[in-house]
């Protein structure tokens, strides 16, 4: 924004107005506490509606000042509580995800996929590897249905603006990856709960044709997970790196002119770590361009409100509701007493670089997955993406959430104190 003497300060009508009255003031007040929705009240009047935003503040402060007004600020946000999932047109396609080498997944798999293709006449589109199962191309019976559906494989075929919802059958990790598969807009997901943990995964199967019929009928309510958006900047890149069979992207130590930007959506995580060396990672960590701290430990990570129940949570983190726009910084085993996890807001830029004396490089993963070393010279930059993840709820966001705080990580289970009576009060 300008600021020159030719920019006008923004003044409400109370304060363009000149001296205030106390009468006028508490009408100003009145309508200042109001929300859009609904009438003028008084503040001791005042009841707040089922919402997930706080209440909006005033932007006025006393009888003349008031707050500068923005004319760039053009976000709006609405409020969680009112997130309904719906449809422009009927959605035709569906991507379905099924944890592989799963045996105990075969039949839910198959009956989804019948009931997808014979009921709903929807197109399914299924991985290309999960199709190669021996125990689904042995089967002749479901081979017939298999030759009705679109396949696909990760890193080669783009799905964007192909499918319409997606439904993971499995654990966490189902969800996660359906996430990696989509770097701009993800379609609505639809996750059941077939694996071991099952934290994002609210649903059961036993219900679901009528669940993914509710689903399809746009009747649902939806959260909408944040993601981290990653570049990794190489500065002395290889196009020959090797990528070993896990995924692990080799550096050969080789000094080229080049540099490569790599890019990613995360939904959990960013771990920064000190990989195989025995000494502690050294790494920096500038917060919008400004160095902030040196983490000196066994490392670093960097995670959404999603992912502070994940490793986050295990080193000692704190659980935030996927709602809360925040990122979250904890790290992981640090040589310091006073180092504890902090939250920064949703909006900032965080870059992450070796420290100039650092005796070992580090290794950075992604959800886990995408594994790869950081040398000196190379850099992490991590925002707040512009494109979450659509998580269809069971019954709503915070119900969903609370409950699995209690089913999966058991939170605040204990053994209930007993009552004292009048007798006990004695001793």
């Amino acid at each position: 924004m300008d600021g020159g003497p030719e920019a006008a300060p923004y003044c409400c009508a109370t304060c363009e107005g000149g001296e205030v009255t106390g009468r006028s003031l508490g009408r100003h007040y009145k309508k200042s506490r109001s929300l859009s929705t609904s009438s003028a009240t008084t503040y001791s009047e005042y009841r707040r509606t089922q919402s997930l935003h706080g209440p909006s503040p005033v932007t006025t402060f006393g009888p003349k000042a008031c707050m500068l007004k923005n004319p760039h600020a053009v976000m709006h946000i609405q409020d969680p509580a009112s997130q309904k999932l719906t449809w422009n047109k009927p959605p035709k396609s569906v991507l379905v995800i099924k944890k592989i080498r799963d045996a105990s997944l075969l039949q839910p798999f198959k009956e989804l996929c019948i009931f997808l293709t014979e009921v709903k006449n929807m197109i399914v589109y299924v991985e290309k590897k999960v199709l190669d199962d021996p125990a689904i191309t042995g089967d002749e019976n479901f081979g017939a249905i298999t030759k009705k559906f679109c396949t696909f494989r990760e890193d080669f075929d783009d799905l964007s603006n192909r499918v319409d919802f997606i439904i993971c059958l499995g654990g966490d990790g189902t969800l996660l990856y359906a996430s990696s598969l989509f770097q701009e807009s993800v379609p609505p997901v639809m996750a059941f709960h077939l694996g071991s943990l099952g934290f994002l995964t609210p649903f059961k199967f036993d219900t679901y044709q009528s669940q993914v019929t509710q689903i399809i009928e746009g009747n649902a309510a939806i959260v909408l997970r944040s993601r981290l958006r990653v570049q990794v900047l190489k500065e002395n890149w290889d196009e020959k790196d090797a990528v070993d069979e896990k995924g692990v992207i080799l550096t050969n130590g080789e000094h080229e002119a080049g540099r490569k930007a790599l890019q990613y959506q995360v939904l959990n995580e960013v771990v920064v770590d000190r990989g195989p060396s025995s000494y502690l990672s050294n790494v920096d960590l500038y917060l919008d361009g400004h160095l902030i701290t040196t983490v000196q430990g066994d490392g670093l990570i960097v995670s959404t409100p999603t992912g502070s129940t994940a490793y986050a949570v295990a080193a000692g983190a704190s659980m935030i509701h996927p709602n809360v726009p925040a990122i979250m910084i904890t790290p992981i085993c640090p040589h310091s007493l006073s180092f504890r996890p902090i939250v920064v807001p949703a909006g900032v830029e965080l870059k992450i670089m070796l420290s100039r004396d650092a005796r070992n490089t580090a290794w950075v993963s992604f959800d886990g997955r995408k594994r790869q070393e950081i040398c000196h010279g190379d850099s992490i930059t991590i925002t707040t993406s512009c494109f979450p993840v659509p998580s269809i709820c069971f019954r709503d966001p915070v119900n969903d959430w609370f409950e699995s705080l209690a089913q999966c990580l058991h939170w605040n289970v204990r053994k209930k104190q007993n009552y004292l009576n009048s007798e006990d009060e004695e001793f």
